[in-house]
């Protein structure tokens, strides 16, 4: 596709919402419950003031929509929002008492409830199995983790790692840890031992979820070794809880008896500390089912997660109980439009943002989520769309990386798969390219069904700019701004862009509910990161802009966060996996367009003295930051150079590096203390 005709097919409207489907919507419903005509009305009521309405935009809507989506408050707020001490620090429904794991589950679960039998979750592992669990079901379950966290000294503010593989369990440990009030603190699977550590160390978790193992393209993928490397470099933990995925117990383990009591020992393959490590079945499983949920402020915390930033550590994202439910339900219900038939399926890890955020925000009305443990492509190309077909999935929602890989294998493998259950697409993560968008609307969607192209980030537990169902829709399109946000996109000065077409920083005017409180190391970092660029607004990092007809779009980070897939990496975690190893002195990474990840690392590295330079070397460097990280973040290109353009202070110019890569213009080299250590760059091995 030419860039002439990319332009097109941006520039050009190729889903409208019939009449019928506008009319059956929710928010079609909600308009009309409050005589609002059309969606600008509507945006414009949520978040600025409006005549004839007592209480401010922001004010009457989140209100509004904790009534109308029947969510449940165990002592009813005084207060909407109290912004008194500036955006920065709101405080939403304030004097409130509620528990997420009683909207999602409790009430669902009740003897007199329509949903009690209800299936809660269909999962389906790689290697075929298929497990339905009811809200019956995952209740007695979940309230078997509280008992259990409970009875290792968990109490209301500790928190609480999940470091698990993607089966049904880990819905009942977050909301366990919801039930006790714990900080549930998810940690991607993928993870290798050194970002795993930083994070259980950060959050300082006593306790840890985590599994044997898992399944990926046919084979076992062992996680207890890398559990226990990471404990013991981040500490804290003192008790593990290892579910069997891998048939452990059941196969490998041995079984003795003492008296009345069963204790299993672990498989030779299975490390296992015999004062530290339990068996799921021996720490879970045996407990009461019975659980009286605690009624909590509204502020109170309930997730930690975690986000990479430009420099240091990953920041700690701080999220409280009405924040974590009213965000995502709202988002369900409108954006996904919400109906009682509907099976969700998003593609992620509980690690990531989107896996809880989907959990919660269907469960609150009852709702069925679909779960997969595995690869995208495994046995074959096709496994997603055998999924849609096998279980009627009503919701796809799928990363563009995710939609570009599974194109290259051809749209023959989509041939004989029902996908008419489908009723909405999703994605986010990334931005899309047309060609891949339309291929996924096309070839997926039938040219029918609109892609909810989505927006936001782990900072605000949902999105910024999301389309409505009832939207109209162009290619790589994010619609406009959500309900009930307040953003904007403004220039260098903060001021709001009246042009269209030019591009700025998308920022928020006002707070939200789902907003991070702060960040888990304090106040200064949140304040810093969010707060500093412009005077009392949120600054999120994104480049942006709407077009003459009112489409927003998105153009990538404003900042040098590597987004690799989807899923986001400091260029500080990738250089400190490589400086861990002894044969590097410096490090600095970037990030390169790629075909398939959209971006894809690119590391620059300085060896220490007397180490020779190697294929061999190359190729252990870039292992080693996938055993540190994840795959996913192994370099695509490891380069070895003698020195980094710097300033003054030290502090390597990643900027510079990024350009002599791409062979753009360098712009001010003012600050620069070495400017020759460019054509050092450019000379790069």
């Amino acid at each position: 596709m030419s860039d002439t005709e990319t332009l097109e097919e941006i520039d050009r409207v190729v889903y409208e919402p019939d009449g019928e489907f506008v009319r059956g919507s929710n928010v079609y419903e909600f308009m009309q419950k409050h005589d609002i005509e059309d969606f600008e009305e509507l945006h414009r009521r949520s978040t600025t003031d409006v005549e004839g309405v007592d209480a401010s935009g922001l004010d009457w809507f989140w209100g509004e929509v904790v009534d109308h989506l029947g969510l449940e408050f165990y002592e009813d707020y005084e207060q909407v929002i109290d912004d008194s001490d500036g955006p920065q620090f709101t405080d939403w429904y304030v004097g409130g008492k509620l528990n997420i794991a009683h909207n999602v589950l409790d009430r669902h679960a009740r003897d007199d409830s329509p949903n009690r039998n209800r299936v809660a979750c269909i999962w389906e592992g790689e290697d075929g199995d298929v497990r339905e669990i009811t809200f019956h079901e995952l209740h007695r379950q979940s309230n078997k983790v509280a008992n259990a966290l409970e009875e290792r000294g968990i109490e209301t503010g500790d928190t609480v790692g999940l470091y698990m593989p993607m089966v049904p369990e880990v819905i009942s440990i977050l909301y366990g840890c919801f039930k006790v009030g714990a900080i549930a603190v998810p940690i991607f699977s993928g993870f290798g031992v050194d970002a795993t550590a930083t994070r259980i160390g950060d959050a300082e978790c006593r306790v840890l979820f985590t599994g044997d193992g898992f399944y990926r393209r046919g084979d076992e993928v062992l996680l207890k070794e890398s559990t226990d490397e990471a404990i013991e470099d981040a500490g804290h933990v003192e008790h593990t809880i290892v579910y069997d995925r891998l048939g452990s117990v059941a196969h490998r383990g041995t079984e003795t008896r003492a008296g009345s009591e069963v204790t299993r020992e672990a498989s030779a393959d299975i490390p296992w500390d015999d004062g530290r490590d339990e068996w799921w079945s021996d720490a879970v499983e045996t407990q009461d089912d019975d659980y009286e949920t605690k009624s909590l402020p509204s502020d109170q915390e309930s997730m930690l997660l975690y986000s990479s930033g430009t420099t240091g550590k990953p920041k700690g994202i701080v999220h409280t109980h009405a924040g974590g439910l009213v965000q995502p339900a709202k988002e369900i219900f409108f954006s996904f439009d919400h109906k009682p038939a509907d099976r969700f399926f998003w593609v992620s890890d509980i690690g990531w943002m989107m896996g809880p955020w989907m959990l919660i925000g269907n469960h609150a009305f009852g709702g069925t989520v679909v779960m997969y443990e595995g690869a995208p492509d495994h046995p074959e190309p096709d496994r997603f769309w055998e999924m849609i077909d096998r279980h009627g999935l009503t919701v796809f929602g799928i990363s563009p990386t995710a939609i570009r890989a599974l194109q290259k294998h051809g749209e023959e493998w989509l041939e004989g798969h029902d996908l008419s259950s489908l009723r909405l697409l999703g994605s986010t993560g990334e931005p899309w390219d047309p060609e891949s968008w339309l291929w996924f609307y096309e070839k997926v969607g039938n040219g029918t069904t609109p892609i909810m192209n989505i927006s936001g980030g782990t900072e605000i537990f949902g999105c910024f700019l999301q389309p409505l169902p009832t939207h109209s829709l162009k290619p790589c399109t994010l619609g406009g701004p959500a309900l009930g946000m307040d953003v904007d996109i403004v220039n260098a000065r903060g001021e709001s862009i009246v042009d269209t077409n030019e591009r700025g920083y998308l920022v928020a005017r006002s707070s939200a509910p789902s907003m991070t409180k702060s960040l888990w190391s304090g106040d200064e970092r949140y304040l810093e990161e969010y707060w500093s660029r412009f005077e009392n607004m949120w600054d999120h990092g994104d480049w942006a802009q709407k077009d003459e007809d009112g489409f927003s779009f998105l153009h990538g980070r404003s900042d040098d966060v590597l987004n690799v897939a989807g899923r986001k990496v400091g260029p500080a975690e990738v250089e400190g996996a490589l400086i861990d190893h002894e044969a590097v002195n410096a490090a600095a990474a970037i990030g390169a367009d790629d075909d398939t990840k959209g971006t894809a690392v690119v590391a620059y590295v300085i060896l220490e003295p007397g180490v020779e330079e190697s294929g061999e070397l190359r190729s252990e460097l870039r292992q080693h930051v996938g055993e540190g990280l994840g795959k996913p973040f192994m370099p695509r290109e490891v380069l070895f150079v003698d020195e980094f353009p710097k300033t003054q202070s030290g502090k390597i110019v990643r900027r510079l590096i990024q350009s002599v890569y791409e062979g753009q213009e360098l712009g001010d080299l003012s600050s620069i203390e070495n400017p020759d250590a460019l054509d050092l760059i450019d000379e790069a091995r």
